[in-house]
């Protein structure tokens, strides 16, 4: 049967074959029947209302534009809005844009552009203000930032001037859009996605965040205590390459946002997409790994909850890295409907069915009917003088000392006086995490200053990706595999990656840190007195996983976690009285009578420091 869609794409009805995550047995639409090598390929300046590099002249950024050049009607849009398409590069193989002599694109990273245009989608990559072509500064996730993308959307409806150059020009209209977008992107990227959606400017139809950050502070911060990077590194970074334009005066304006002491200051809550996410109007097609260490899983658990919209979402194994290098045929299919559904209008029925899809081994994928798991249920575990870990009231008093030249790995195998360890004990039956566990301490310091920490561990054996290795939990090959059609200097085909995978002896599922002198505020550390009790509650990261029965489920208490964050200015020791320290932990199960934990040893590596690359 054929019919002709939105965009003048005339497609053939096909139907899907059975992929966990995909609704099952519903139809797909568009089809490759226009010529890529034909496309229209063009670079248009979008005027976005800021000055951020100081030369008295409206910033504009420049929209690199694919489109198939035979569409008799318009066409929708997708976008990647990248300050990195000129200093670091996007997707497993770093690739960059390029241009020919005349300044024409010719290279459009990733595969979309390759994929969709034959399917009647222009696909149209942004750089962002103060990068690449663009004018303007960087501002890591603030307005300019989000503007630099929100601005092209509305260029896209007739709401917004463009030009044919970057200065001076003509105007220049895109009456061959629809004005339905699409936005896309992994970590930097998918982090505008989620700024633009957040504004909820008409005509973003969807988006697909990729381990995206939601709250830029929860990136740079975790409850008063400090990873030890700052955004105007970042700045600089992607700034290397733009057009000359200086950037030191926004930078110095981060830097001096971005306080040292940790605090939630006027700067993060310019950049804090959660307290939005009310104004969402876009489906969001979320995608993250339970093991990301650089955006951190935090950033996805705060965002879905606060979105009122339809979603759905894929939890992986891995680390940072894009389900196109882990599950490539089920995501490009997803993709392919979901973009087909809410940009062309087709009712293939993808929004439907499981909303979660959650990798449970390495490549052994389950569907789930909602995230959290639909029958998780908060439940306090309450840790006990000697050890165990229950739902039952608890008393007494245990102590740490802090030792900021100690990780978790270290806490977990051999935690000395450094750290606290409380286990259920062995479970007889599975136990589900689901969700985004929070830790209540009730903490006496020795000193005017002190660090928490603390980790959720599923004690057992396991073969796991390996999320702390190279490739964060892939192995890049050297066999290709093509998704759309290619031209000179722009092909469709790209290496297939396995899984790298590992085994170890416990896993730490859910981590979190804090700062004891914002127990009243984030906004404000408070000095301690030493000897005096403060209560404090911080979030641990968000994630899906089954302790299998056999193991045991640990919670971990200490200091400076010096795999992440940095020390206080006086580490010292601290007591912590267990009558009001308490983790609430999202559950699926029965948490059995302690009992003592299973032996330790031969864990996963982590890192020593969190880090600071956000490709």
């Amino acid at each position: 049967m054929r019919s002709r869609l939105a965009g003048g794409v005339l497609a053939t009805i096909l139907f899907t074959a059975f992929l966990p995550g995909v609704a099952h047995a519903a139809p797909r639409a568009s089809e490759p029947v226009y010529d890529y090598a034909k496309a229209v390929r063009e670079t248009v300046w979008v005027d976005i209302g800021h000055d951020g590099d100081g030369d008295g002249k409206p910033d504009r950024v420049a929209a690199d534009i694919v489109r198939p050049s035979e569409a008799t009607s318009p066409v929708p849009v997708i976008m990647d809005a990248s300050p990195y398409y000129s200093c670091c590069g996007r997707g497993n193989e770093s690739e960059l844009k390029s241009y020919d002599s005349a300044g024409k694109p010719v290279k459009f990273p990733l595969f979309y552009d390759n994929y969709f245009v034959p399917r009647g989608y222009a696909v149209v990559l942004v750089d962002l203000a103060g990068t690449n072509r663009s004018a303007g500064c960087a501002d890591v996730g603030g307005a300019s930032d989000v503007d630099s993308a929100r601005k092209v959307v509305d260029w896209l409806n007739g709401r917004a001037t463009g030009y044919s150059a970057k200065t001076g020009g003509s105007a220049v209209t895109a009456g061959w859009s629809t004005g339905n977008v699409g936005m896309i992107g992994k970590s930097y990227d998918g982090t505008i996605a989620n700024g633009v959606a957040a504004t909820g400017v008409a005509g973003l139809k969807t988006i697909v965040p990729i381990s995206a950050i939601s709250s830029w502070y929860d990136y740079y911060r975790s409850d008063g205590a400090t990873f030890g990077f700052n955004p105007d590194g970042l700045a600089q970074t992607v700034e290397a390459r733009n057009s000359g334009q200086n950037c030191a005066a926004q930078n110095q304006v981060l830097k001096q946002g971005a306080t040292a002491d940790g605090d939630y200051g006027p700067l993060w809550a310019d950049r804090d997409y959660v307290t939005h996410a009310g104004n969402v109007r876009a489906s969001v097609l979320l995608s993250h790994g339970v093991n990301d260490l650089n955006v951190k899983t935090i950033h996805f658990g705060q965002w879905w909850s606060g979105l009122n919209v339809e979603k759905k979402i894929w939890l992986s194994q891995t680390g940072h890295v894009d389900p196109f290098d882990y599950r490539r045929d089920g995501w490009v299919d997803l993709l392919h409907r979901w973009f087909d559904h809410y940009l062309l209008g087709v009712d293939n029925g993808v929004q439907n069915g499981p909303q979660a899809s959650v990798e449970r081994q390495p490549d052994q994928w389950v569907d789930q009917s909602a995230y959290p798991a639909a029958n998780a249920v908060a439940t306090t575990l309450r840790p006990h003088t000697g050890g165990s870990l229950g739902t039952a009231a608890a008393s007494g008093t245990a102590s740490f000392t802090d030792n900021p030249n100690l990780g978790e790995d270290t806490w977990v195998t051999n935690p000395g006086s450094a750290a606290l360890t409380y286990s259920t004990g062995t479970l007889k039956t599975d136990l589900q995490v689901s969700g985004t566990s929070a830790v209540t301490v009730t903490a006496t310091p020795s000193t005017a200053s002190a660090r928490l920490s603390a980790l959720l561990v599923d004690l057992g054996p396991a073969t796991i990706r390996n999320f702390a290795g190279s490739g964060e939990g892939i192995k890049t090959g050297t066999t290709e595999n093509c998704w759309g059609s290619s031209t000179t200097g722009d092909d469709a085909c790209y290496r297939i990656a396995s899984a790298d995978v590992k085994k170890v002896n416990y896993t730490i599922l859910s981590r979190g840190w804090a700062d004891l002198a914002n127990y009243a505020s984030l906004s404000q550390e408070r000095p301690l007195t030493p000897g005096t009790a403060y209560t404090m509650t911080f979030d641990l990261a968000s994630t899906d996983h089954i302790v299998p029965k056999g193991h045991a489920l640990a919670l971990i208490i200490g200091g400076t976690d010096g795999s992440f964050i940095r020390g206080p200015a006086q580490p010292g020791r601290v007591t912590l009285d267990l009558a009001r320290t308490s983790a609430s932990v999202p559950l699926a199960g029965v948490v059995p009578a302690a009992a003592t934990h299973p032996a330790l040893g031969g864990g996963a590596f982590v890192p020593s420091q969190g880090r600071a690359d956000l490709r």
